[in-house]
């Protein structure tokens, strides 16, 4: 490693304990720009990757509200405004119990590079809580977002900060912080994505992740003169990305046999049937293990990790970060995985994904293949600034066009530094040197 970045990456360490999310996002992706400080010393005169790794901005405040029985809560919020060389900060609000700084500060390190691989005027930002919107009810839910925006709205805006919806904050939240936000500045602006049809949002904002994710990996498979036609697919997570991953696979000829939640997984060996689990996940609110009490086909099996043990030619590990370990890996690979593609924010683990390079197995990072729904969320802004709305295939065929850019360009990053096939640091390095450059030419800031 360039002793530079080493250094760099020591002291983060040493400055942000007890961040183990941020740390393996941050050694991630610095290992991989080494090779780029070798050949640009100029960026370690200008202290470029000191700026790089240290937020513009760590927002943290209280959210205090008040559940249906008159009782007072109070949950922690979280707003990382990481980097804006390109364009205002732009990332999802996470609403879950998990969240913490440590994992705030990962989703927005690794959200400057996916937003840098669109191509949009984007720059990178994560923001949450550790609320859990399970269980409440919708006016809890209603009053928490009232609250959260309450402090929020001064630190956003349409060309300030944009925030989206990531776990647990799906259309029904972000209608609430919409309305909020909406009542305390008296202005309707494009300042959250995600909205609902009827009042600014876009077609193809749901299904963006999902059918994103599935696009590249066609791209991918197209590149070695495959395709996902007749190909067995193992999806984990049962929300947005992997209903709709499931969709566009199953739609271009794919053969999808599992899905699964927090509590565990379901192995269909007729393909999954995806207007049941819609039903179970979008309208009941059900848990994924109804699935196989409505399904002879089925098998429900608690426990996540052994949904890597079903066979399968694809697997698109879509529920959460580190799902996918060392054991999955062997697994995947022993049963003859050809490729790996992150619908989730990093769901394999370090050790996990130098197992499935090294078998030579296709793997695409989250920054790249999950870029989608960020992508379709720049061009819901497009569509607020101009005051238009785009039908769904107008929509479709731009996200399209843009995933297959983001599988050409991080390609064409990893054999230009000799990494050919190690789309892992292709994407970190495409994205980086379009960031590297807007931070070198805006001087010292």
């Amino acid at each position: 490693m360039n002793n530079y970045v080493k250094k760099v990456l020591e002291d983060l360490k040493k400055q942000n304990p007890n961040e183990p999310e941020f740390h393996q996002a941050a050694t991630e992706i610095l290992e991989s720009l080494s090779l780029v400080f070798d050949k640009h010393p100029e960026y370690e005169k200008a202290g470029l990757l000191e700026r790089f790794v240290e937020p513009e901005r760590v927002i943290m405040f209280r959210v205090p509200w008040v559940d249906d029985k008159g009782v007072t809560h109070v949950n922690k919020g979280y707003r990382v405004q990481f980097n804006s060389a390109i364009g205002p900060y732009k990332g999802g609000l996470r609403f879950h119990p998990s969240v913490n700084l440590s994992i705030i500060k990962f989703l927005g390190f690794e959200q400057i590079l996916k937003n840098s691989l669109t191509s949009l005027p984007i720059g990178g930002g994560k923001g949450g809580s550790n609320f859990d919107p399970k269980g409440k009810s919708d006016n809890e839910i209603m009053r928490f977002c009232q609250s959260f925006m309450t402090e929020l709205y001064r630190h956003i805006g349409q060309d300030t900060d944009v925030p989206a919806g990531d776990i647990g904050v799906g259309a029904r939240e972000i209608g609430f912080l919409f309305g909020q936000y909406k009542r305390i500045r008296n202005e309707h602006v494009g300042v959250l994505t995600g909205r609902g049809l009827t009042y600014g949002g876009s077609l193809v904002r749901k299904e963006a992740t999902g059918y994103g994710l599935v696009y590249i990996t066609e791209e991918a498979l197209k590149a070695v003169k495959d395709s996902l036609k007749g190909k067995t697919v193992a999806i984990s997570g049962s929300g947005n990305v992997a209903i709709y991953a499931c969709e566009k696979a199953q739609q271009l000829g794919a053969k999808v046999v599992t899905m699964s939640d927090s509590n565990g997984y379901i192995y269909d060996k007729d393909g999954i049937d995806l207007n049941l689990v819609k039903e179970i996940k979008e309208v009941r609110r059900g848990r994924i293990s109804e699935y196989a009490k409505e399904k002879s086909s089925a098998v429900y099996t608690e426990g996540c990790s052994g949904v890597w043990t079903v066979k399968c030619d694809v697997a698109l590990p879509c529920a959460t970060q580190n799902e996918l370990n060392s054991d999955s890996a062997n697994a995947l690979i022993k049963n003859g995985v050809k490729i790996v593609a992150e619908g989730a924010n990093m769901p394999t683990t370090l050790e996990a994904t130098e197992i499935l390079q090294k078998a030579k197995v296709i793997f695409l990072p989250g920054k790249a293949a999950n870029a989608g729904g960020v992508a379709t969320s720049a061009l819901e802004m497009a569509q607020s600034s101009g005051r238009l709305f785009w039908s769904f295939e107008e929509v479709d065929s731009k996200l399209k066009g843009i995933m297959s850019n983001i599988y050409n360009n991080i390609a064409q990053a990893a054999k230009k530094y000799d990494l050919e096939g190690n789309f892992v640091a292709g994407a970190n390095i495409a994205g980086f040197e379009k960031v590297a450059e807007a931070m070198m030419a805006q001087g010292v800031c």
